[in-house]
């Protein structure tokens, strides 16, 4: 898949379709509403934003538009968490877990988890 750059918000709106889809307008505005405030409107051009760079669908068949992804996250996660540790860490995924445990971020089962990651990573390069 070609490069997609999603804003923050247009993120929060493909994590509602992905969990919820194929979703109308209405239903889009309801399940955003509590975390966002968004109005109707400003979900409808982000949609047609979203339509424009192909990562929604629109199916106008029936009484409502519904709209469902035409990606996954799949598609975009691995190239939007190089680009968050390029921006934020220069890349490196060493400075960013040292910066969450130097700021006591980590759970104990977030360490845990981390732990295993490392030692599943260990035992494949061997």
């Amino acid at each position: 898949m070609e490069h997609l750059k999603l804003s923050d918000g247009e993120w929060k709106l493909m994590k509602t379709l992905w969990a919820e889809q194929p979703c109308t307008l209405a239903e889009l505005v309801a399940a955003l509403d509590a975390d966002t405030g968004w109005s109707r409107a400003t979900i409808f051009m982000m949609l047609k934003r979203l339509i424009a760079k192909g990562a929604v669908t629109m199916d106008d068949s029936g009484k409502f538009q519904k709209y469902s992804a035409a990606i996954t996250y799949s598609d975009v996660e691995p190239e939007e968490t190089e680009s968050f540790l390029s921006k934020v860490y220069g890349g490196s995924v060493g400075m960013m877990v040292s910066n969450l445990v130097g700021r006591g971020a980590l759970s104990e089962q977030e360490i845990q988890e981390l732990k295993a990651i490392l030692d599943a990573a260990e035992t494949r390069e061997d």
